[in-house]
């Protein structure tokens, strides 16, 4: 058993001075910083916005530098994130192993990789896509560290709900990197992904709420029964399927795109509800299958940006 493995619950492991640290370990402690499955994510609201925004087949090399900038900006935002909670993430099983509480990167090694990525990401913005989505990568960085990670993450369980704002930049940003400009088509797929983020997260929260419970991090399920959080879920998805359904009557979008969103959408609602049948009847542990959601939500949003980036060749 290694010394990690065999490290007591809550305690943070700092290397020591001079102490070896294998150069490929350091190399994926840092890409671990930036957290890249959740930044897989992000690029998939970015670039199909870019499809609509453009109405067609976006410039390359602009598609390339935008998802570039954005997988920059997002990695410093998720370093400064575990900067900042390498505390309670060291009290958390599903964080345990992240590099700023094992002791492969120091405390001061995130703090500079996050904030050399936070400068190099709006320059890269800036000169070589344009200052509009520059600010607004800056704003998403920003409000995820400031106003989620030190302001609302340990103080309300409202915290996902207002903080999942800074995921849902990006949708502007891949917006803006064609047009320079706003849309209400890039403000309605904000409001999508905003009102599919608490559907989306609090599912998770539920299976691992213990670990938020000996963190002290109030997540709605920590503080709420499940049926209360699925009566919460079953209302944000009702809100985010209507919202979704808005581009077409606007005109943004054309039959495909209607047809995708219905069927996913309708899907989800059955998700949902089907969760909330199960807490109403009390189901507890693996009989109440909260996970089932929080992976079709993640199937969700992908359906429905590629149909997004799609139905301007249908139309």
């Amino acid at each position: 058993m290694t010394a990690v493995e065999s490290r007591p619950a809550g305690v943070v492991l700092t290397p020591s001075p001079g102490g070896h640290r294998p150069f490929g370990a350091r190399v994926k402690a840092y890409v671990a910083l930036t957290k890249p499955r959740i930044i897989e994510l992000l690029l998939i609201t970015t670039v199909p916005v870019m499809f609509l925004a453009e109405q067609g087949v976006p410039d390359l090399w602009l598609v390339l530098a935008t998802c570039f900038g954005g997988y920059l900006s997002a990695g410093g935002a998720n370093a400064l994130n575990m900067y900042i909670d390498r505390d309670i993430d060291a009290l958390m099983d599903r964080t345990s192993q992240r590099p700023l509480v094992t002791g492969v990167l120091t405390p001061r090694e995130g703090l500079v990789f996050g904030l050399t990525l936070a400068v190099v990401s709006t320059l890269w913005f800036g000169l070589l896509v344009n200052w509009l989505s520059a600010a607004l990568s800056l704003g998403a960085l920003l409000f995820y560290v400031v106003v989620y990670t030190m302001i609302l993450k340990r103080r309300t369980t409202q915290n996902i709900v207002w903080g999942g704002i800074a995921g849902c930049l990006p949708v502007l940003i891949g917006w803006s990197a064609v047009t320079n400009s706003m849309s209400w088509a890039a403000v309605i797929l904000f409001a999508v992904i905003f009102f599919w983020t608490p559907p989306h997260y609090w599912p998770l929260s539920m299976k691992v709420k213990d670990d938020y419970a000996r963190a002290g991090v109030p997540m709605l399920p920590v503080l709420a029964s499940n049926k209360v959080v699925a009566k919460q879920i079953v209302a944000y998805s009702w809100v985010m399927v209507a919202v979704s359904l808005l581009l077409t009557p606007l005109g943004y979008t054309g039959w495909f795109y209607l047809s995708v969103a219905l069927l996913t959408g309708g899907w989800w609602l059955w998700e949902a509800h089907g969760l909330l049948n199960r807490a109403k009847a009390g189901a507890t542990g693996a009989k109440l299958k909260e996970m089932r959601l929080f992976h079709w939500s993640i199937t969700y949003v992908s359906l429905l940006f590629v149909a997004v980036a799609v139905d301007p060749f249908l139309r």
